[in-house]
């Protein structure tokens, strides 16, 4: 975008420049007045040829035949410039990047995800799905172009190993940046400058090898995924745990199942005061809303699969539950505040 924009630049600079050098040549030249040395530099960039303002002098006319040389060629640099603009699409195109970068200045604890590809583009349709905000860093312009404009989200044409660009993402505002970029030495270069632009943000990256998933660790990852990896073993645990297969199919595949379910979290803030610092067993959650815990993520033990029911919510704890789109709208109606 940068680059197009500086060409539209230097081409309405240099026609302004030229402009200027034309009006004080002939008013240093043939000592005519501002509005007619403005008249004849006007005349003579246009080549309309229209009447002089009076005859020229013998410099004169050696100052006017340079002068429409040079413009003859700042003239037809002008002119493709516009017409790439106006005939390609890329005003348009520089237009909705001046726009993109104004609704990205105004996020805060959103979302980067570096690469539109398979792992992208997953990701971005999950994160539509819960309502979070996010940017998108891709390098490749064609791209956009196949993106449906009901996506309500942001894209940065951009090469996200360049600082800069991340910076234009917001990465100093952001609360999580995700890696999905096809080169595993590209997301680490990324994770690296993503460590030292923000360092307090939580970093998701992609990797294809096992050895680039402890690469990014060491580059600063929070977390690193495999998706060939877990792929394999999601086909090979077909044939061995069909049953275990068969359920994380329900929740991953939406649109296959009529029944809808999906894992949730509640946080012990998001909770209404008077269920706070209780039991699993007080809360009763599966009697009143049909959704059950399956973990909880304890703040001093850690991640707690199948809790009992004695298990404690307390202060920056966080349930994990099993639950359909209607035991959803149950617990947000009774638990959450």
């Amino acid at each position: 975008m940068k680059e197009q924009l500086n060409k539209f630049v230097v081409a309405v600079v240099l026609l302004h420049l030229s402009l200027a050098v034309g009006v004080v040549g002939f008013m240093v030249i043939e000592d005519y007045q501002l509005a007619d040395a403005f008249y004849m530099a006007v005349i003579t960039i246009s080549t309309v040829g229209f009447t002089e303002v009076h005859e020229l002098s013998s410099s004169g006319r050696v100052f006017t035949s340079f002068y429409i040389i040079v413009n003859l060629a700042i003239f037809a640099y002008v002119a493709s410039v516009l017409t790439t603009y106006l005939f390609e699409g890329k005003l348009k195109s520089v237009l909705r990047n001046y726009m993109t970068d104004r609704e990205i200045s105004k996020l805060k604890d959103h979302v980067i995800v570096c690469g539109y590809g398979r792992n992208g583009s997953q990701a971005c349709e999950e994160l539509l799905r819960e309502g979070r905000e996010f940017v998108v860093v891709e390098r490749n312009p064609e791209i956009r172009q196949s993106v449906s404009s009901k996506l309500d989200f942001q894209m940065l044409i951009a090469d996200a190993t360049i600082d800069n660009n991340l910076k234009l993402a917001g990465i100093e505002r952001a609360r999580v940046i995700i890696i999905t970029t096809p080169s595993d030495a590209a997301n680490v270069f990324i994770t690296l400058t993503a460590r030292e632009l923000k360092p307090d943000i939580t970093i998701i990256a992609r990797a294809s090898e096992k050895e680039t998933e402890r690469k990014l660790y060491r580059a600063g990852a929070d977390h690193v995924i495999l998706p060939d990896h877990i792929g394999g073993m999601f086909m090979a645990q077909m044939i061995t745990k069909p049953a275990v297969i068969e359920f994380l199919d329900l929740l991953t595949n939406q649109e296959k199942h009529r029944e809808k379910y999906r894992l949730e979290s509640m946080s012990y803030d998001q909770l209404r005061p008077e269920f706070r610092d209780k039991t699993l067993k007080q809360l009763r959650i599966r009697n009143v809303t049909g959704a059950t815990v399956i973990a909880v993520k304890d703040d001093v033990k850690g991640l707690i699969p199948n809790p009992p029911p004695d298990t404690l919510i307390g202060k920056n704890d966080t349930m994990i539950l099993l639950c359909s789109e209607a035991d959803v709208e149950r617990l947000n109606d009774v638990f959450l505040k």
